[in-house]
């Protein structure tokens, strides 16, 4: 589907889901056509790297992406033998997005640093390194490794990516990652700004290296405009003060099926490489085998 339409489509798994009913989900979305499922790591909520090869063991074919693995809780060395072992087991169906974390769970988890940024820079550059085979030397500002490598490195390397949504961030993801992961709520303005900020930094990059733009996207399907107004309101009032945005400004994907994948249309157009769905409201698998039929043409 993802190559037919000239982008990927993946669905993310709720962190409100409980952790039993994500095998039945990734087999389900998987049968209907998506190529990608999406996990986020919230603090108290699931483990991305169990989820993945939960997800990974009982599916054929989804890739699974992570998004996002929070740097201050996540050493890179452990980090990178985590994937490694994922990635040598099921090549090429992995993406790992990692991130600052959101600093106040960072604190009350012990884990937060004086700098965010050096973190995510120094742990990402450290972990493309080890996981591209190399020994990783890092005696910088907020991690220090000292000539730390792998046994077993992938030979299918997975792509590292960088999830944000500053301009430093953004630039750096352009600069030193396999790819970006934006957030939710933004609109076709706001995915295309950031999608030059990623390209700002691939200047300083390596030319010519590929680069996956990811859109995290809200989407319901509902034709009850009452309905819509009641499930996605509070999900944008939410996100306001977060991307530091009007409510109105948050985007959502709505309406009928076909109207959802319009939407998801024009996030693509604006920007984005692969569409990560967000799916809210009740019958979230309902809603994920609409949306899936509609972008291939059968909604």
């Amino acid at each position: 589907m993802g190559q037919q339409r000239g982008f990927r489509v993946g669905v993310m798994f709720a962190r409100e889901q409980p952790p039993e009913e994500l095998v039945p989900f990734a087999r389900d979305i998987e049968q209907w056509g998506a190529d990608d499922l999406w996990l986020v790591e919230d603090l108290g909520w699931a483990g991305s790297i169990a989820s993945a090869a939960t997800v990974l063991a009982a599916t054929e074919r989804l890739r699974v992406g992570i998004g996002l693995a929070p740097a201050p809780l996540r050493n890179p060395a452990l980090l990178a033998m985590e994937l490694a072992t994922l990635a040598r087991l099921y090549p090429g169906r992995l993406a790992a997005g990692v991130g600052h974390g959101v600093q106040p769970w960072m604190k009350q988890a012990g884990a937060a640093v004086t700098s965010p940024m050096a973190l995510l820079e120094e742990s990402v550059i450290a972990l493309k390194t080890m996981l591209s085979g190399s020994r990783a030397t890092v005696l910088g500002r907020e991690v220090t490794l000292k000539g730390v490598g792998l046994v077993h490195p992938p030979a299918v390397v997975p792509p590292v990516l960088i999830g944000g949504m500053g301009p430093r961030t953004l630039r750096l993801a352009g600069r030193i990652a396999d790819g970006s992961i934006l957030v939710e709520g933004l609109n076709a303005d706001a995915i295309a700004s950031g999608r030059a900020l990623v390209e700002e930094g691939r200047l300083e990059g390596v030319e010519g290296a590929p680069h996956e733009v990811v859109a995290l996207v809200y989407a319901f399907v509902s034709e009850d405009e009452q309905e819509v107004e009641r499930v996605s309101a509070p999900k944008a009032e939410s996100m306001s003060g977060f991307l530091g945005k009007p409510p109105e400004e948050v985007f959502f994907a709505t309406g009928s099926s076909k109207q959802v994948a319009a939407g998801l249309e024009v996030i693509h157009r604006a920007g984005a490489d692969t569409l990560a769905i967000n799916l809210v409201g009740e019958d979230q698998r309902a809603q994920a085998r609409a949306v899936l039929a509609a972008l291939k043409g059968n909604g």
